[in-house]
């Protein structure tokens, strides 16, 4: 699955727009490397999302094209 797509379907990121540019901005970083949006991320890769205020750095657990509200939160484990 796209890092764009994953973002928003995890409800990281509030739209895949928003994923998109901070993609192309180059605020995503999986396993070490800045990614475009088109990346594609498997489960156990880390994921560094740099904020003005800081960062969010989780570990893919799970992949799914969709998913409820509710279960968002088990496709991923937030590190530090």
């Amino acid at each position: 699955m796209r890092i764009d797509k994953f973002l928003k379907v995890s409800r990281i990121l509030k739209r895949r727009a928003v994923a998109q540019e901070a993609c192309s901005a180059g605020k995503v970083v999986i396993n070490g490397r800045e990614v475009k949006p088109a990346h594609e991320v498997k489960e156990g890769d880390v994921v560094e999302i740099l904020y003005a205020s800081g960062t969010l750095k989780f570990k893919v657990l799970e992949i799914k094209d969709y998913v409820k509200k509710d279960d968002a939160g088990k496709m991923y484990e937030i590190i530090e």
